[in-house]
């Protein structure tokens, strides 16, 4: 009995990781997010890569596209890395999360990720950065509507 609560357990853990948008690290914690700064503002990515983020309209009820644009650290465009955003109310963990949305990229190089804004109050989309199956940065933007 004890060996089967032990996999319940286990399997719960493992369930629960999967959807916290991002590699849990070890010791089950959970992954820690910077505070991105606002809209156009310059984002490091270690040494290598800066970012920035916008939207395509002020966020307001509705659809709305966070666009990413990566940048090498010679200050070139590029796409070297994979981003995963997702989106929910902080406020209300859970109740109108996204789930792990990929960023697509258009033809000018930009990472597109559209985003449904069901409420007023406050929002926050969590980004992963990832080179292959490595995650390089986890970033967290906020927003009110």
């Amino acid at each position: 009995m004890k060996a089967m609560a032990g996999f319940l357990a286990a399997a719960a853990v493992a369930i629960l990781a999967a959807g916290a948008g991002a590699q849990v690290p070890a010791g089950g914690e959970e992954p820690v997010y910077t505070e991105l700064p606002g809209q156009g503002k310059m984002c490091r990515i270690g040494e290598e890569f800066t970012f920035t983020y916008e939207f395509d309209k002020a966020p307001k009820m509705g659809m709305i596209v966070v666009k990413v644009k990566l940048f090498d650290k010679s200050g070139a465009r590029t796409t070297a890395l994979g981003i995963c955003g997702r989106a929910d109310m902080p406020t209300m963990r859970g109740a109108h999360d996204s789930g792990d949305i990929v960023f697509k990229l258009n033809r000018k190089g930009d990472y597109l990720m559209p985003m449904n804004v069901v409420m007023p109050g406050g929002w926050e989309v969590r980004l992963v950065f990832t080179r292959g199956e490595e995650v390089v940065f986890r970033g967290a933007l906020k927003f009110h509507v």
